[in-house]
């Protein structure tokens, strides 16, 4: 599967395209100063609300990834940026996911993955969770109560969940309630007072991460 760098972007990271089932997906890759220990592929929110691979709480996990020592793989769903495709509610948007995993392990051979995603992001990778098997898995604001999450199956004991408090889309309760019925429970973190964007909280969740990084 090849890959083709845009002369354009965002002034800092040139845009990448790959070919995806849709047609061509649009990723962002950035690499760690120190020897590469991982590859971390990160999922935006909903495409159809304006996520993008340039959302703040995705550039954090991407940002955070390398200081980590691992290869950051940001991409946009069919839809989304320069994607494209339509979006395909979650569906197709799972391949398009299949599909930047395949090529940065390519790229990458033999290094353990590191999934992340956001909101409907988080639903994504944890529908994909199972034929992925990530070594660390992090969704954060999981939208439970918007998808139905009942066939989620999370092949990693490594698994971290972030929560806004005072999140005004995903409402924290459904959260722990849902955390509280898996078989398996992730670590969970609830950050109080942040919203669904984690206004003014992005440094906790680079933290957290930090944080949970030693436990893997």
């Amino acid at each position: 599967m090849g890959a083709v760098t845009a002369t354009g972007g965002d002034g800092l990271n040139n845009s990448i395209f790959i070919k995806g089932t849709a047609g061509r997906l649009e990723l962002r890759v950035e690499e760690p100063q120190q020897p590469v220990q991982a590859v971390a592929v990160i999922c935006h929110p909903h495409t159809l609300y304006g996520g993008t691979l340039s959302n703040k709480v995705v550039h954090q996990l991407a940002r955070t990834y390398t200081g980590l020592g691992a290869v950051a793989v940001r991409f946009n769903f069919r839809g989304a940026g320069n994607s494209e495709g339509n979006y395909d509610a979650g569906v197709g948007e799972q391949d398009d996911l299949l599909q930047v995993v395949s090529w940065a392990q390519k790229k990458w051979a033999g290094l353990p993955l590191w999934l992340a995603g956001f909101s409907f992001g988080a639903y994504v990778s944890l529908m994909a969770a199972e034929k992925l098997m990530p070594d660390w898995l992090v969704t954060i604001a999981p939208p439970v109560n918007l998808y139905d999450f009942t066939s989620v199956k999370v092949v990693t004991p490594h698994w971290l969940v972030i929560q806004g408090g005072d999140d005004e889309i995903v409402p924290a309760d459904a959260v722990l309630s849902w955390v509280a019925d898996l078989g398996k429970p992730p670590q969970l973190v609830v950050i109080p007072e942040a919203g669904h964007f984690f206004h003014g909280r992005l440094n906790t969740i680079r933290d957290q991460l930090i944080e949970n990084a030693s436990r893997g």
